[in-house]
Parts: structure tokens; C-alpha cells; sequence
């Protein structure tokens, strides 16, 4: 009887910050919204599992973005990009530290 494992794999760029302790601030490891999308992520990329479609690497920066933040203008056409960017802040708790408990390995 096949038993499952507690490690689950999830595919983050190699240039990526290492994840951050939990409560640290958020360096864009991209851990948390590669593992799954968090509400806002679930409504813009319409999907309840998996990676979140509005995660964004940033190459220039090495690290990853949400796109709902950094590009407004795709994932949030409807509104003027200053007011999105202020909601989404709040709506992903941005700046509030880390809060993913999830172990990179």
C-alpha cells in the first residue's frame, strides 16, 4: 500500500532568494505563492491549488513579484493602477512579514 510523503516539490527559479524565516520580512523568495495562490491570487488566477498564475519573476531584481502589484495594468485592468496597488498592498498583506510556514529544502 503506497504511503504518501509529507514533502511536497514546487519549481522556483534557481536565482531566487532563499525563503525567509517566517515573520521576517518577505524577500520574494516566491515560496508561499508558488505553493499555492493566496485569496486575491485565487480570484485573478482562478485556481485554488497549485501556483499562483500572478506570480511574476523579476529578473532584473532576482526575486519574484505579485504581478497584481507590480502589474496592475494586466491582472487588474479595471482599475486606475495607483488605486490597485494600494488595495492589493492590503489585500496580500504586503509588508506585514513572511507567513508561510513551508520548509525550503
Amino acid at each position: 500500500m503506497p504511503t504518501s510523503s509529507p514533502h511536497r516539490v514546487i519549481l522556483i527559479h534557481p536565482d531566487a532568494p532563499a525563503k525567509p524565516s517566517e515573520g521576517a520580512a518577505c524577500n520574494g523568495c516566491g515560496v508561499c505563492c508558488a505553493a499555492e495562490p493566496c485569496p486575491l491570487g485565487v480570484l485573478l488566477s482562478r485556481r485554488v491549488s497549485g501556483p499562483c498564475k500572478v506570480l511574476m519573476w523579476d529578473a532584473e531584481n532576482t526575486r519574484y513579484t505579485c504581478g497584481a502589484l507590480s502589474a496592475p495594468g494586466i491582472w487588474l485592468r479595471w482599475l486606475p493602477s495607483a488605486l490597485a496597488r494600494r488595495l492589493v498592498v492590503r489585500w496580500i498583506a504586503a509588508s506585514r512579514g513572511c507567513d508561510s510556514d513551508l520548509e525550503a529544502a
